[in-house]
């Protein structure tokens, strides 16, 4: 009683601690992912700040080179102010000869394209589109001027227009602050990126990609440990039937001996050798069941590490299943069932492990008979298909739904029986019955309808003398 209340205990804690063990795991999965996403609007808004300034400072390098230009291209006035020239034209001339070239005079569009995308280059925007315009405009403002002199790209309107989804700047090319006052007409140069979110999705792909991946792996990791938290609850209720299983399989045998012996102790049944020998065989017998459930368990260990060492030799199998059943005849005549026989493999030589092979016809006639009902008849046949031998186990027993027939070959599971309530054991038979098909290359399937029975169908390869 202490093992089971020590059992009942530790399964009742395990039930109180998975709600909160996750709870938990979903708050810090949704607080991660909550900060992750904050974060990248924060990066996103940061990056759209840095693309205004970098498109500023590409604006403002080529506007130098092109203002510098401007300084330089004024050669007649440089002409007459060395010392020696005296000749002097009228005002008016001076002024019109001393006006250097215009911006969109001296270069074309293809040369002031190539500054601007050096400038970008510089800059690490060499995946950034850009439209740029040069015009002429009176004093400073934003307002385009249709000047036939300026130099556009072919799409410059259109993005310039859009100051939603486009960055735009505007820079005077002025070489002096005399320049507003000496010229009617100021030339401007005008930079425009189209779409500069993605620009910026482009410059933050491999950060967004990466918080992308690592989210889901904390989100497969978080399935995973669930997962695993409800694979190991039901193994630990699993266990927890085995171990009151176990018990009680124990209990009765070991209280049948203790009233046994108590009965030889008797100075009637001392004197009463039928009653002695009779007394004695039940404690033979107890010992042999008890015996038989610690073979089952040892086996189990086995299994566990896979240390299933099979004594390979050529055997009959129909001689294997007339066996069993001889060995089962007293318990199916106790329950008045009825055996369909139908051996008609032709060939039904298999190398296998005589007492594995054995064991694992037994199992199945046995689980037959634990699930049984009334009027149990089990079908027994066998075939040869494709150089196999196919054994065909069936009964009319209380059958299984297709949760029980996914999970009956899981260890230590054992089927619901609903009000039955004298089926016993530890739920390693049908395990121990798969790691022997496995073991033999064989194979099993289970067919079954709940209230009609069950059907096993095991298929091995012949062995090579019979091939």
């Amino acid at each position: 009683m202490k093992v089971d209340f020590l059992v009942l205990k530790h399964a009742s804690t395990v039930k109180k601690k998975f709600p909160i063990i996750f709870i938990l795991i979903s708050l810090s999965l949704v607080g991660i992912i909550f900060i992750q996403w904050n974060w990248i609007l924060t990066m996103v808004e940061n990056k759209h700040e840095e693309l205004h300034h970098k498109l500023a400072d590409v604006t403002q390098d080529v506007a130098r080179e092109l203002i510098a230009y401007k300084e330089t291209a004024a050669p007649m006035k440089n002409l007459m102010l060395r010392p020696g020239f005296n000749w002097r034209p009228s005002d008016q001339f001076m002024l019109e000869l001393m006006k250097p070239p215009t911006i969109t005079q001296k270069f074309t569009k293809d040369e002031i394209q190539d500054k601007l995308r050096k400038a970008f280059n510089n800059h690490n925007l060499k995946d950034a589109q850009f439209e740029f315009c040069i015009f002429a405009q009176p004093g400073i403002s934003t307002e385009l001027n249709s000047n036939p002199n300026e130099l556009r790209s072919a799409n410059f309107l259109s993005a310039f227009i859009d100051t939603v989804h486009n960055l735009r700047t505007i820079l005077p090319l002025l070489t002096s602050n005399s320049d507003i006052e000496n010229n009617e007409f100021i030339e401007t140069l005008s930079v425009v990126i189209p779409d500069y979110e993605s620009v910026v999705m482009r410059q933050m792909r491999w950060m967004i990609l990466g918080v992308i991946f690592f989210t889901l792996v904390i989100i497969a990791a978080f399935y995973v440990t669930v997962a695993n938290l409800l694979k190991q609850k039901k193994l630990s209720e699993i266990k927890n039937d085995f171990i009151n299983n176990m018990t009680h399989e124990f209990k009765t045998p070991l209280a049948t001996i203790s009233l046994a012996v108590d009965a030889l102790r008797n100075e009637k049944v001392i004197q009463d050798k039928q009653k002695s020998d009779y007394f004695s065989g039940i404690i033979k017998e107890e010992n042999k069941r008890m015996n038989k459930q610690v073979e089952t368990i040892l086996q189990a260990a086995l299994l566990e590490k896979q240390e299933l060492q099979l004594n390979l030799q050529p055997i009959h199998v129909h001689e294997i299943i007339r066996d069993v059943l001889e060995n089962f005849e007293l318990q199916l005549q106790e329950i008045k069932a009825k055996t369909d026989v139908q051996l008609l493999a032709t060939q039904d030589l298999l190398e296998a492990d005589e007492v594995h092979f054995t064991n694992l016809i037994s199992n199945l006639l046995d689980n037959a008979i634990k699930y049984s009902k009334d009027q149990l008849t089990i079908k027994i046949s066998t075939a040869n298909s494709n150089r196999n031998l196919m054994i065909h186990i069936e009964d009319n027993g209380i059958g299984m739904n297709k949760e029980t027939q996914k999970r009956i070959f899981e260890k230590f599971y054992r089927a619901h029986t609903g009000n039955i309530h004298n089926v016993k054991g530890f739920g390693l038979g049908l395990t121990y019955v798969k790691s022997v098909v496995d073991a033999h290359h064989g194979r099993i399937k289970v067919d079954s309808i709940v209230g009609k029975g069950t059907s096993f169908i095991l298929e091995f390869p012949l062995g090579k003398q019979t091939a």
